[in-house]
């Protein structure tokens, strides 16, 4: 139940309850600037005494009820009259005795929602251990600020007690914290989030997050205020012990073995890469030398099988015609040595056998000129440029011109790569060969420059 009613006027105003502090996180009302403890009279309001609270700061009345305690929050903007209508706490405030007329007892406190509070840290330094050696430590130090303000008022009023409020101590005791808690963080660094010691300098803003996520929330728990920032400046690592001094040429030795190891596993990467592309060639090459010599042997075979047809006809037919000839001399036969018979039985299989082999010859006349006919419609192929090529102390090859495009594609031909074909004097760079026209051909890579302005 609040203690004020919203009324527009100020008629009868006794005091007027406001801040007018500039820098301030508490501040406490007395009325008439009365001393702290020194009298009651700090914490008497007379009735009609009008309260005013701005736009970003909040009056707290602390006061007795019922033998406790208890609290009003007015958040501002407020400008309101004390009065005892509609508000019937009021009646067991003031004095009933007096008429209502006399002061009643209750603390008023202003609270700063708006401002932000800064404080500067530092951290002396302190040992940070790398896992990995973890019997060289290192100090390191911390600079930097923090802001933060107040909005869990009711956290924050609970936690504090307002009359002994002091803004100084205050600040101490967060003061106080942020060591504490940026040092834990911070020794942790190189273990939990794999950060070494000589790097840490380089991943300021990295651990500055880490830290402000850790310290954010403890600021709520133990202070009931929110952080609103951590700024790091500075990291500085001792450079000057030996510690450091040992470590850093440790951690330069396996950085540049591992350096080391890394570009030996690359170029070996990069020899079983070309040799393997180069074998692979080599066999593409092979299966289609094959494949070509193959298809030639077939085309030959298809040309000349009706050469071979005539020539099994033949020796057919003239086995035939010996046998007829020796039936002739059989047949009728009254020894005088002539055989009108046999003769007509022979020509008639002459002229059988002679129209067949004539039959024969004109089906492979045919043959032949279709054959003649087809080779001259169909163009010989294309001669083939083929290109050897050096690489990696060894001759590979031959490429055809497709196959050195795909190979100026995947970077395995270059500009300056050693080439040589049939009728070239000695071994010369693409470059200075008519394959010039394949790296031409390329897509641009850069942009064109603009075209002039209109």
């Amino acid at each position: 139940m609040g203690l004020f009613s919203k009324i527009s006027g100020s008629g009868g105003l006794m005091n007027v309850i406001r801040c007018d502090e500039k820098d301030y996180l508490v501040w406490k009302w007395r009325p008439n600037n009365q001393e702290l403890g020194k009298s009651k009279r700090e914490n008497a309001i007379r009735y009609g005494s009008s309260l005013r609270v701005k736009d970003g700061e909040m009056a707290v009345f602390v006061y007795s009820n019922d033998g406790g305690s208890a609290q009003d929050y007015i958040v501002g903007p407020h400008d309101d009259v004390i009065k005892t209508a509609n508000f019937p706490v009021l009646a067991n405030i003031v004095g009933l005795g007096f008429g209502g007329d006399s002061p009643f007892q209750a603390e008023v406190y202003f609270i700063n929602l708006a401002s932000n509070i800064q404080i500067f840290f530092g951290v002396p330094y302190f040992d940070v251990f790398d896992p990995r050696f973890p019997d060289l430590p290192v100090p390191v130090a911390v600079r930097g600020t923090i802001t933060f303000n107040i909005t869990d008022y009711k956290g924050f009023i609970k936690n504090n007690r307002l009359i002994n409020f002091d803004l100084k101590d205050f600040k101490a005791q967060i003061k106080s914290s942020v060591i504490k808690y940026v040092k834990g963080v911070v020794t942790n660094i190189p273990t939990e989030h794999s950060i070494p010691i000589a790097q840490m300098e380089r991943k300021i803003l990295e651990i500055n997050e880490i830290v402000e996520k850790s310290v954010a929330r403890r600021f709520v728990n133990d202070f009931c205020v929110n952080l609103k920032a951590m700024d790091i400046e500075a990291i500085e690592v001792n450079k000057d012990t030996v510690e450091y001094q040992e470590l850093k040429r440790v951690t330069a030795d396996i950085t540049s073995n591992t350096v080391l190891t890394q570009s030996a596993i690359n170029i070996q990467n990069m020899k079983d890469t070309q040799r393997i592309n180069a074998e692979n060639m080599e066999e593409t090459l092979r299966i289609q030398r094959e494949e070509t010599q193959r298809a030639q042997r077939l085309q030959t075979e298809q040309n000349f099988i009706g050469a071979h047809a005539l020539n099994q006809q033949t020796e057919v037919m003239k086995t035939a015609a010996e046998s007829l000839g020796e039936m002739g001399g059989n047949v009728g036969n009254d020894g005088n040595g002539f055989n009108p018979a046999s003769m007509m039985t022979g020509m008639m299989m002459g002229g059988a056998l002679g129209g067949q082999m004539a039959g024969v010859m004109n089906q492979m006349g045919q043959h032949m000129n279709q054959t003649v006919q087809m080779g001259l419609q169909t163009p010989p192929p294309i001669p083939q440029i083929a290109y050897y090529l050096y690489v990696n102390n060894q001759q590979i090859g031959p490429f055809n011109m497709s196959q050195l495009t795909t190979m100026v594609q995947s970077g395995q031909l270059v500009p300056d790569s050693f080439v040589w074909k049939q009728g070239m004097a000695q071994w010369d760079m693409a470059k200075n060969t008519e394959l010039i026209t394949l790296f031409n051909s390329q897509p641009q890579v850069t942009p064109p420059p603009f075209p002039p302005k209109m």
